[in-house]
């Protein structure tokens, strides 16, 4: 028997063996819930002891898994009951109450609790699925299809659902034929370059030495960006049988985790998942019988955002200061210790076992011609429905804010969206409906990025938004390379003064002088890319600035020292006194007319009177500039 029969053998025991154990779960009602991070911060691990103690306390025979996240984080806690004789219904927003309910009215009786659900997994006739609602008609789950579905620390589950079919595929093949399906398939770096990653595997395996190393990298740093952590939180083994893939396309026996100390979780879950591989011979010496030896271990970064980059990550790696290196030579051909080296993000390797268990066609016939495939998006900020969307690409803003993300809450309306992470762009209103792809939002000033997507409301104000992003990358700084280091600090004291109405003649252009010098003189990724929301945000909101620097103006009313707080004297009800009593600091007092007054002197513009003020009078609003108080005053 050849090595190839072999290993088509051996996996073929494995891989029985596991669908054995995943229809055993089908004998009796299933319970998920949802432990990623997403849930635990919403309370799942609450709801999961409620509904053990529950099931005992009644007697209802029925198993409880933890999995990972759907995607669905604005409904966490999230809990997805499977009953023979129903479909399969997921619930969301569940508390300790509703928990209760579900064991005893769904699996005690015939309840399906239908006043609870989110929606079903699967079309019938009792409850709508996810797929009826518009964003199950855009979403088209590959990498994410089963996260929040099978447990993440059950080897079995992700066997029996196809995994690690892609592995045993590859080993039956030669490495060339490997990387050329990956070339074929167009896959980009889903990390934020965006390089074809085809030909980084390729310049990696023609490179001159014996020792090599493959690397996940997993120092996901963008502020609102969590796609990478709920993976690994999620579905670990897809990634690890992706790296796998890529050391035996690439020739390297060891591989690496990357992944900041941050995310306990994802570490705990990456190390079972390794173990479990091991022990079912998809890890080690002599892979399923096919003579290819591998092995992978975790190094946990300390959280610096610069480690993203690769050769910065290298040298933390090598147990020095994580600060990027010249390129060339680029890590595929000397990297880690010197060796070449392979440096994938989770989502590229995440893709890799599907391609090559489907074929690069079949990759290329989702997305665009330049950017194949799908992408994921974590959407976060002023968007009702927060959490992950996996899209294809060439989707355009709008399908993702308001039909995956249901739109801006409060009815608020919509003004920006900052893509692509603290380096990337602001895009305006106008842009909604710009397909995203990785060459489209580099032509609109923007950046795919990790995929990282923060949405901005009409209380935005654009200026503070380019100092807060300036001011996170300004921090993170490795100071290496002096533009970026004092540059970007330049820049960000610009921001500052023109944000508190100090703001001079000639500091716009200024900026953007600055911005270019700044991605110019820098080395890596951190510092070309600083600049892009100051750019971004000139290119597209330039009014903004001018009315800060020309009229002491905030437009959105969010620059502190530009605003201030004043009680409508036409609108404030004599006998309430909800602004009075919310004051801090006792800066509210009511004059002669019973009408409430702000000491403009002893305000703090802490917003208390605002919120505290009953929505029918709707008596406190904000001015800017604050001398406008003077005047209201004069006219009073």
């Amino acid at each position: 028997m050849n090595s190839s029969s072999i290993v088509a053998e051996t996996f073929a025991k494995l891989q029985q063996k596991s669908r054995t154990a995943w229809q055993s779960l089908r004998d009796r009602p299933l319970i998920l819930v949802g432990t990623a991070t997403c849930g635990r911060a919403a309370g799942a691990l609450e709801i999961l002891k409620v509904i053990k103690e529950e099931l005992e306390k009644h007697g209802i025979d029925a198993q409880v898994l933890e999995v990972g996240c759907m995607g669905h984080c604005y409904a966490e806690p999230l809990v997805t009951v499977y009953k023979p004789g129903f479909p399969p219904i997921s619930y969301g927003y569940v508390t300790e109450g509703i928990a209760g309910r579900l064991v005893q009215d769904f699996l005690g009786g015939d309840d399906p609790c239908l006043e609870f659900a989110l929606a079903a997994l699967e079309t019938n006739d009792m409850v709508p699925a996810l797929t009826d609602f518009p964003r199950g008609m855009i979403e088209k789950p590959i990498i994410l299809d089963k996260c929040g579905l099978i447990d993440p620390e059950q080897i079995e589950h992700y066997i029996a659902l196809g995994g690690y079919a892609a592995q045993a595929r590859a080993l039956t093949r030669e490495p060339e034929w490997v990387v050329e399906e990956i070339k074929a398939s167009g896959l980009r770096g889903r990390g934020g370059a965006g390089f074809p990653t085809g030909r980084k595997w390729e310049t990696c395996r023609l490179a001159p030495g014996e020792k090599k190393y493959v690397i996940c990298n997993a120092d996901e740093g963008d502020p609102g960006a969590f796609m990478d952590r709920a993976i690994l939180e999620s579905n670990p083994h897809e990634v690890l049988e992706g790296l796998a893939i890529a050391a035996y396309a690439v020739g390297a026996r060891q591989g690496y985790f990357y992944i900041r100390a941050e995310y306990p979780l994802a570490v705990e879950r990456v190390k079972k998942a390794i173990e479990q591989a091991r022990q079912a011979g998809l890890l080690g010496t002599n892979i399923l019988g096919s003579g290819f030896s591998f092995d992978v271990d975790v190094f946990q970064g300390s959280g610096a955002f610069v480690c993203g980059e690769e050769t910065a990550l290298i040298a933390s790696m090598e147990g020095e200061p994580g600060l990027p290196r010249h390129r060339p030579p680029f890590p595929a051909t000397a990297g880690l210790r010197g060796r070449p080296t392979v440096i994938n993000n989770v989502k590229t390797l995440a893709y890799v076992p599907h391609i090559i268990e489907r074929g690069a066609q079949w990759f290329r016939e989702t997305g665009t011609a330049g950017s194949p495939g799908t992408a994921v998006f974590a959407l976060a900020g002023k968007v009702i429905n927060t959490g992950l969307a996996e899209v294809p690409m060439g989707t355009t803003l709008r399908q993702l804010v308001y039909d995956v993300g249901s739109g801006i809450p409060k009815g608020k309306s919509f003004k920006a969206v900052q893509i692509g992470g603290p380096s990337g762009g602001c895009l305006p209103e106008a842009a909604l409906d710009m397909p995203i792809d990785f060459d489209s939002l580099s032509q609109a000033g923007a950046m795919m990025g990790s995929g990282g997507m923060v949405i901005l409301d009409e209380d935005d104000c654009m200026v503070e938004i380019a100092r807060f992003f300036l001011d996170f990358t300004q921090k993170e700084s490795c100071g290496k390379c002096t533009m970026c280091r004092l540059g970007t600090r330049q820049m960000l004291d610009i921001l500052e003064a023109i944000t508190k109405g100090q703001g001079k003649p000639g500091d716009i252009e200024l900026l953007l002088e600055l911005a270019e010098d700044v991605k110019a003189g820098s080395l890596c990724g951190l510092g070309k890319t600083a600049p892009n929301p100051v750019l971004s945000t000139i290119r597209y909101f330039r009014d903004e600035y001018e009315a800060h620097i020309k009229e002491r103006r905030c437009p959105a009313l969010m620059c502190q020292e530009l605003i201030a707080y004043y009680i409508l004297p036409e609108k404030c009800e004599r006998s309430c006194d909800a602004c009075v009593g919310s004051c801090p600091v006792e800066a509210i007092y009511t004059n002669e007319d019973r009408v409430k007054v702000i000491d403009q002197q002893k305000c703090v513009k802490c917003a208390s009177c605002l919120e505290a003020c009953p929505p029918q009078y709707k008596a406190v609003v904000k001015l800017s500039p604050p001398e406008l108080v003077a005047e209201r005053g004069r006219k009073v």
